[in-house]
């Protein structure tokens, strides 16, 4: 990223794995399982980042994807800022990306999603992406959606209502084309609650303080470092 011209960069690190969110779901994920000697490596990248001059965000109380969330919201805000890019995989950051001022950099694919770059890959807007995972799930953190939601009939309903309690009880209200519409109904009926739970876990925070100027996350390393790409 530094080679391709970025200015400021921050990158976040779970300094520790389980958050607030753990508190609110048994089954969230933890560091039961993290490879020992991948997991001492942790704070070496840590201080080896900080010494090329990138700021860390090291999360404890919460996770680093909520700190790329209220970083990227910050740094939106300010005027002196051309694009704000967030670059991971995680399709929870889905939800923070704003037209084309935020988007989402999945590195691995060379792909960038904008807005409508969401809107294409899950069928939802980025405001109703917690809401898409709630009703899905998703394994890599630990919540499993509710039964029989998958992404077409999620993505469908979602795309015509926004968000959970929008949702008419009575699916003959839909008027989407879905399959087992009576059921979804039902199912959602019964599992209000924890759909709201999953959306709650899904939500990131965007009201972390990480920074006061955005000139804090100017990268200040030497240009002639051999970074590393792939």
């Amino acid at each position: 990223m530094i080679r391709g011209g970025a200015t400021h960069i921050a990158i976040a690190t779970d300094h520790v794995i389980e958050s607030f969110r753990n508190g609110l779901w048994p089954g969230y994920k933890t560091g039961e399982g993290i490879d020992p000697d991948l997991w001492s490596q942790f704070p070496m990248l840590e201080e080896a980042l900080s010494k090329a001059g990138i700021v860390v965000w090291p999360m404890i109380e919460f996770e680093a994807d909520d700190a790329l969330a209220a970083g990227a919201v910050a740094a939106a805000r300010d005027s002196r800022v051309d694009r704000v890019i967030i670059c991971t995989p995680d399709k929870d950051l889905a939800q923070c990306v704003s037209g084309t001022r935020i988007v989402q950099l999945i590195r691995r694919t060379r792909v960038t999603l904008d807005e409508a770059g969401v809107v294409q890959k899950f069928g939802v807007l980025p405001a109703s992406i917690p809401d898409y995972l709630a009703l899905v799930g998703d394994a890599s953190d630990g919540y499993p959606g509710l039964k029989g939601w998958g992404a077409k009939s999620t993505a469908a309903v979602l795309a015509k209502f926004g968000h959970l309690e929008s949702i008419p009880a009575d699916s003959g209200e839909w008027h989407v084309n879905v399959s087992n519409a009576g059921g979804l109904a039902h199912t959602l009926a019964e599992q209000r609650d924890q759909a709201l739970l999953f959306r709650t876990l899904a939500t990131l925070r965007t009201d972390i303080p990480l920074f006061d100027d955005v000139e804090q996350l100017r990268w200040n390393g030497d240009p002639s470092q051999n970074f590393a790409i792939d």
